[in-house]
């Protein structure tokens, strides 16, 4: 079954945590920008594994899912999926340090990411949530030839 309403809501969402990131940047909050950006990196694999009718764990990343339905993806983006999943994995290794610091050293999380690490995370993102959404409007338009 074919899940293209829920899979295009989590890419909306992930749109809106990239807009929600770019705000922050706006304010110097950093560690949210890091955070934003995994979420919109979540939201956004985990639309292309949707449309696909892929069931995945109920877990912040998915790289392991993504890298075994390697068959079903284009060309295109099965070039760009080492970077995706080292992404995925980089941010998701960042998410509970961006919310909740490391508090056994007493380092809150603006201690922990500056402003370059947010420009890295948001442009990260970025990048992930095109390559999905380019990868799912393709999907929707070869479907709707069928």
């Amino acid at each position: 079954m074919r899940m293209d309403r829920l899979a295009l809501d989590y890419l909306r969402r992930a749109g809106s945590r990239l807009i929600d990131a770019e705000s922050a940047f706006k304010r110097g909050d950093y560690p949210e920008i890091v955070r934003y950006s995994q979420e919109a990196v979540e939201l956004s694999l985990k639309a292309v594994l949707r449309i696909l009718g892929i069931e995945y764990p109920k877990v912040h990343e998915v790289s392991d899912i993504l890298l075994l339905y390697r068959d079903n993806y284009p060309e295109w983006f099965s070039a760009n999926l080492d970077r995706i999943m080292e992404i995925s994995k980089e941010l998701a290794l960042k998410r509970a340090p961006a919310m909740y610091g490391i508090e056994a050293s007493g380092k809150t999380p603006s201690d922990l990411f500056d402003e370059d690490d947010a420009e890295e995370a948001l442009k990260s993102g970025r990048y992930v949530h095109d390559l999905c959404r380019k990868f799912i409007e393709e999907f929707i338009e070869a479907s709707d030839k069928d």
